[in-house]
């Protein structure tokens, strides 16, 4: 899918436009598509879509499987006559504020599932029951997030001992007296997984593959740790004895303390790494393609001392490297990923990534500055190239940020006048040899740092980032049709669709 000439628009669907406040799966995101037809585009790439835990962060969740229910579209929701109405609530248009959305649509959310629960006997609730019965970590999920509501939302390290260390007698119980509770939260999921599954079709009917992303650790307050505790290097207390980051890089000095527990992967091991297998299996349901966050990491992770204050005391530690990915591969056969190989790459880390054929990264932002290997001369075709990510400035932020020798630096390279160093960047990537060239929507729009979707190692503010339908000129899909064109990646013989 990824080895002929393509193009895709990276914007997670919290970004997208629509009404509650945030971006959704109901119009606007189909809208969203149609759009990515008319420009010619192949791929979709979001972020993870696993429910965000603390900080609202894709990349640290309540769990590992699972979706996001502030995607959910309430519009839906009524018109199957769970819901009397969407709400009236008014927001901003261009930033989620998170703290209004989550009070606002959670409660909306939590008054369909009680109405929809008390339904019986009808084709949905089968469809419910069938949902239920065939996603295997959809209980324990659901009971963890019922015990987590009724502990005031604290970390599951702060429950009650009988709730924390959750034995078979007391998850049974639990699970009788929270029933309505974990029921709900089924229902939330079986929302979100129906209307998933039918955005991504539409999707794809119109020839537009999903490209999702897997980080690879998971956080500690999860009903991942929380029930799999020996898949964790975790001490008698349940507490992390080491935690994930990074090491000095471009983002940060001091490195990335990201806090995440390490996995056990002697434990994992004696299974055939099967909660690898099943965290795999269910996101290749969702997306058409993965890219690896931080797939380093399966080479070697970078461990840090729990109570080290930044990254920098921490060492690098093997990890199972083609063990797992042989029996991922063993397990479910073809492995559409795309490798995150970015920050401290060692030839054990490109041979594991070529060892599967797995394209990996080029960030054009990162090139002209300090990382020379991103240049486009030192591209492959089995590659994926960017303008730059979501943790990277937008790239008019970054383009006016950088020293005036740098952009001279730019300029001489590209032979171009530096006028428009954004669509000078963007046409770098599309005249790049690598196959797949992703493009942030916000470099699309030529928008400023306003629009910046991540600064990593700071926690507030992030996320927060949409568009709204007015951004887009009248022949903005034409134009950048003619230049996908110009270059070899438009997709032929489609239909335009009504944006």
């Amino acid at each position: 899918m990824l080895n002929i000439r393509g193009c895709g628009i990276l914007l997670h669907p919290t970004s997208l436009p629509g009404p509650g406040g945030i971006g959704s799966l109901g119009m606007d995101a189909r809208r969203f598509i149609d759009l990515l037809c008319n420009m010619g585009m192949s791929y979709w790439q979001v972020l993870p879509l696993t429910p965000p835990a603390c900080g609202n962060s894709p990349y640290s969740a309540f769990t590992a499987f699972g979706g996001n229910p502030l995607l959910i579209d309430l519009e839906r929701i009524v018109s199957e006559g769970d819901l009397c109405s969407t709400g009236s609530g008014r927001y901003l248009q261009h930033r989620v504020d998170f703290g209004a959305v989550i009070g606002t649509k959670m409660e909306l959310l939590y008054q369909a599932g009680s109405v929809f629960l008390a339904q019986k006997g009808t084709s949905r609730t089968l469809e419910f029951r069938q949902f239920c019965d065939t996603t295997p970590w959809l209980h324990d999920f659901a009971l963890f997030m019922a015990l987590k509501r009724r502990f005031h939302g604290k970390s599951w390290s702060s429950w009650p001992e009988e709730a924390a260390r959750i034995t078979e007698e007391k998850y049974h119980n639990y699970s009788d007296k929270l029933g309505l509770e974990i029921a709900v939260q089924k229902y939330l999921q079986w929302q979100f997984s129906r209307q998933w599954k039918d955005l991504r079709r539409y999707a794809n009917e119109r020839g537009i593959a999903v490209i999702g992303d897997i980080p690879i650790f998971v956080a500690y307050d999860s009903a991942d740790v929380w029930s799999r505790r020996e898949l964790f290097l975790l001490d008698a207390k349940g507490k992390p004895t080491l935690v994930a980051g990074v090491p000095p890089d471009y983002f940060s000095s001091t490195g990335q303390l990201w806090g995440n527990p390490h996995y056990n992967w002697d434990v994992m091991e004696l299974s055939g790494y099967r909660w690898w297998l099943e965290r795999f299996r269910s996101t290749f349901e969702l997306f058409d393609i993965v890219r690896i966050d931080h797939f380093r990491g399966f080479e070697g992770a970078w461990h840090v001392p729990v109570k080290a204050l930044t990254a920098e005391d921490g060492v690098w530690v093997k990890g199972p490297g083609e063990k797992l990915f042989d029996a991922l591969r063993k397990a479910l056969g073809r492995l559409p990923i795309i490798a995150e190989d970015l920050g401290v790459i060692t030839p054990e880390v490109l041979a594991l990534r070529d060892r599967y054929n797995f394209p990996g990264m080029k960030i054009l932002q990162f090139a002209f500055e300090k990382e020379p290997v991103n240049l486009p001369h030192l591209h492959v075709k089995n590659g994926v190239v960017y303008t730059g990510t979501h943790d990277n400035d937008t790239t008019a932020g970054w383009y006016n940020s950088i020293s005036e020798s740098e952009r001279h630096e730019m300029c001489a390279y590209l032979g171009c006048s530096g006028i428009d160093g954004v669509g000078d960047l963007i046409r770098a990537a599309l005249m790049s040899v690598a196959d797949t060239a992703i493009i942030p929507l916000q470099d699309i729009l030529k928008l400023g740092s306003e629009a910046r979707m991540n600064i990593p190692g700071t926690p507030f503010g992030n996320w927060e980032w949409r568009f709204s339908w007015d951004m887009l000129s009248p022949d903005l899909a034409v134009s950048v049709r003619k230049q996908l064109e110009r270059y070899g990646r438009a997709r032929h013989g489609e239909k335009y669709y009504a944006t």
